[in-house]
């Protein structure tokens, strides 16, 4: 099937939670909004899939948002390309690990964390508009890049799928506090707080073959802020 996915549509209303996306345990913690399922999905380079063919698998891919769609993208000859570019039903989760949390208590150890889990199907981005979609990715990987590389050939956009699922049927799901002991343990002689983590970026290593000095968007994206490892 193909579908017309332009990056400059405007994002649908919000919608509420559908039963597969509905947070019951630790309902607390649950986020439907589109901002802050956006913020999370923006946070990543890297989603994992989850899908039968007929076997149940779960694969990492490279994912990027536009507007209220998420996009991965392969080889034609890639058996789960050819199997969700069918309409097959799939499940994409993100996660970020912000801190360890230690409790008073082995039980009540957590983790810090944001995650989002997209239910639905993903669909083909049509030929013409594979090359913004793409574009999009490079940007993505760095804001600069997508004006300071090659563009697909017309040999590679033909040689590439690019999926598209839209992010409407999605919930996130976050803990940023610290640790939660049982009134009783409160007063057990082990210390209790965060560990956090994070996902730190260092500076750039040039290739030896490369001819160009380093870029100014490059020096930005390392200095760019990062999200905390929230207490």
């Amino acid at each position: 099937m193909q579908a017309n996915h332009t990056p400059d549509s405007e994002p649908p209303q919000a919608v509420p939670p559908s039963n597969r996306t509905r947070v019951r345990r630790a309902a607390e913690r649950a986020h439907y909004d589109a901002p802050t399922v956006h913020a999370i999905v923006d946070d990543a380079w890297l989603c994992h899939v989850a899908f039968a063919c007929p076997d149940v698998l779960c694969l990492p891919t490279t994912c990027w948002r536009v507007d209220d769609m998420l996009y991965i993208h392969g080889s034609n000859g890639s058996r789960m390309m050819k199997h969700l570019a069918s309409g097959a039903p799939a499940c994409v989760t993100i996660t970020h690990l912000d801190g360890l949390v230690m409790a008073r208590s082995a039980f009540s150890h957590s983790m810090n964390y944001r995650s989002v889990v997209v239910h639905g199907a993903f669909e083909v981005v049509a030929d013409e508009d594979k090359p913004a979609v793409l574009h999009a990715l490079m940007e993505h990987i760095a804001p600069g890049r997508g004006h300071d590389s090659r563009e697909p050939d017309a040999n590679e956009l033909k040689a590439t799928t690019v999926l598209g699922i839209p992010l409407h049927e999605s919930a996130a799901k976050i803990r940023n506090w610290g640790p939660r002991d049982n009134e009783e343990d409160l007063n057990l002689p082990h210390w209790a707080g965060v560990l956090p983590l994070m996902t730190q970026r260092l500076p750039a290593v040039t290739h030896p073959d490369s001819r160009s000095p380093v870029p100014g968007y490059i020096a930005d994206w390392l200095t760019q802020a990062q999200p905390p490892g929230m207490i």
